[in-house]
């Protein structure tokens, strides 16, 4: 009876949606090998005896997962670790990937590397458009609002912190003997 309703089913859909190019392409059994089942071969398990290409020499410092052995097949060389942020990621490499001493000290060497890129601009005589780099040309054409308001809170938050610094250093000047 549950056969009767599929096929009742599969006709009103076929039916439905007949003008569709290319509808349906994969339901003729004579096309498709895996359709409706498909048959065992043992081929299958041919494919895990296959002789491994040689792997990516390891000619610079390249941090991986402390849950895997090895390093990964490919990897990246261009910019192996280096300064305070390569610091903080050889100890976040240290910890589980489940862990947020691993992933917080990731998110810290991101930003404390992009000062480290500016730094070593200026170091080489390059002076980095800043504004062009961190997407601010496009912000102010395409959320000008958007980007005045992010403006103004963050000179607002240095203000702040910045007073209240300088005052706390005034107070314990003021007290002093």
């Amino acid at each position: 009876m549950e056969n009767v309703a599929n096929v009742d089913v599969q006709k009103r859909t076929d039916e439905t949606y007949k003008d569709i190019p290319g509808w349906g392409i994969d339901a003729d059994p004579e096309n498709e090998p895996t359709y409706p089942m498909k048959h065992y071969t043992g081929d299958d398990h041919q494919r895990l005896h296959y002789e491994r290409p040689p792997l990516q020499p390891v000619d610079v410092e390249v941090l991986h997962s402390n849950e895997r052995p090895n390093v990964t097949a490919a990897f990246g060389t261009v910019s192996p670790p280096s300064g305070l942020s390569g610091m903080l990621r050889r100890y976040a490499f240290q910890h589980s990937e489940g862990s947020s001493l691993h992933w917080l000290p990731l998110i810290m060497a991101d930003r404390i590397n992009a000062i480290e890129g500016i730094v070593d601009d200026l170091a080489h005589g390059h002076i980095p458009n800043v504004f062009a780099e961190r997407g601010w040309n496009a912000e102010w054409k395409y959320n000008r609002k958007g980007l005045i308001t992010k403006i103004a809170v963050t000179t607002l938050v240095a203000t702040t912190v910045i007073a209240l610094l300088s005052t706390k250093k005034k107070k314990k000047k003021r007290f002093s003997f």
